[in-house]
């Protein structure tokens, strides 16, 4: 068995075998093949294709390419993964509730890339947060308190880490079988034998369609029924940012304030009811979904999952002053209004567009070692669909130059008619 021969039955539009996959993933992980012999055989992939075996073994691959996290000894473990978007923070939101429901939270996530933002760095943004635990602070945290979050420390499916960044350098990013064992290796190398997916769909997100939406989660629902990890998927709207708030200090203040109960964005009850309710079902806590809506948002109702929040953030060394009271945060130095232009009613909010507006602010990067500024973003105050009138106040611009500010405001953000 050779690479040259892998790469030949996948440029001629062959099925790969499990060992010649697995071949082709160590061979690539240990350094004895190239990149340039990777980069071709991802390409075949790319413009033939994979078949669900086939994508579930290098699924497996991947994932066992590294470190695996045995979570057996934490009971009934629900993992949670987003496919990614504008303003995400229902995991701030989510797993404090699941928490407080009994179900075991055992979450490592990770920092945003380019217009998304990352979990962890939403955490950072909280005075003493530690996201860089150990494995073993980390079962223990999940045994006493129910609930851990904590950054990517393992060394998990690296074959995924050196697939996507080649994936990245030859345009080879938009490949169904690509994102979804890249997605599923993770989540299996990370232990969780049941999976909720959120897979985020419209101009904010990965698949810009439905059509491909429902193409990534069949086949990542099949990976994970062929892989033993019980999976589902469910399909969410990212046309424009979730909730009001985008950037790491505004996302946690908007997460508190939500967990408090001061109030709810539609948009992210919806997401919460949907994927909570799945997560309390594979768990065994219910019978039917409408039971796990009413559940999640009665532990809102009732401070219990703000209580478990609390207690998550106080035993990984974050300073919970912040989250009692969300005026200690530092604010950005401007804090520029966006006014209608005129009246009428919003017919777009676009996510991309904010998303990548944070990112000229300061709230994103673009590569990994790049630094962040967790003060600045956007706080929406109306969403799609509001009527509004001419100088009305639509929300405010979080700027550490008044320049970029400036610039922002010159664009058309909402588009009114």
């Amino acid at each position: 068995m050779n690479i040259q021969e892998i790469i030949a039955k996948k440029r001629d539009k062959l099925e790969l075998s499990k060992e010649e996959i697995e071949y082709f993933i160590n061979g690539y992980t240990k350094g004895e093949i190239t990149d340039y012999q990777a980069s071709a055989l991802v390409m075949a992939i790319y413009i033939n294709g994979m078949n669900d075996r086939e994508t579930t073994d290098l699924t497996l691959a991947m994932a066992y390419s590294g470190d695996v996290l045995d979570l057996s000894s934490l009971g009934e473990v629900v993992d949670k993964h987003s496919t990614g978007g504008v303003g995400d923070k229902i995991t701030l939101v989510l797993m404090p509730v699941i928490a407080s429901l009994g179900i075991p939270v055992a979450k490592m996530s990770g920092r945003g890339l380019g217009f998304t933002g990352g979990t962890i760095d939403k955490l950072e943004s909280i005075p003493g947060y530690n996201t860089s635990i150990s494995i073993d602070v980390f079962m223990e945290n999940v045994k006493k308190h129910g609930i851990s979050l904590m950054g990517q420390t393992l060394n998990l499916a690296p074959a995924d880490k050196k697939i996507y960044a080649l994936r990245d350098t030859i345009a080879c990013t938009e490949s169904i079988p690509l994102i979804a064992s890249s997605i599923m290796s993770k989540k299996i190398a990370a232990g969780a034998n049941k999976i909720v997916i959120d897979v985020t769909c419209g101009s904010g997100a990965f698949m810009k369609t439905r059509e491909d939406a429902e193409k990534l989660a069949n086949i990542m629902t099949s990976i994970g029924r062929l892989a033993n990890k019980e999976t589902v998927c469910i399909i969410t709207p990212m046309d424009e940012p979730v909730g009001y708030a985008v950037g790491n200090t505004l996302e946690v203040i908007e997460a508190v304030d939500i967990l408090k109960n001061k109030y709810m964005p539609e948009d992210v009850k919806n997401i919460i009811e949907e994927l909570g309710a799945n997560m309390l079902l594979l768990a065994g806590k219910i019978s039917n979904i409408e039971d796990g809506k009413n559940l999640i948002i009665e532990n809102i109702k009732n401070g219990k999952a703000y209580s478990k929040f609390l207690e998550l953030i106080s035993n990984q060394g974050g300073d919970i002053s912040y989250i009692e009271d969300t005026d200690k945060f530092e604010r950005a130095k401007y804090i520029v209004p966006i006014k209608a232009s005129k009246s009428g009613k919003i017919i777009s909010l676009d996510a991309l567009n904010i998303g990548k507006l944070s990112c000229y602010l300061g709230a994103g990067r673009e590569k990994k070692e790049d630094s962040i500024n967790p003060r600045v973003g956007f706080v929406f105050t109306k969403k799609v669909g509001s009527l509004v009138t001419e100088g009305e106040v639509l929300g405010y611009i979080h700027a550490d130059d008044e320049q970029k500010a400036n610039e922002i405001l010159k664009q058309e953000i909402f588009v009114i008619e």
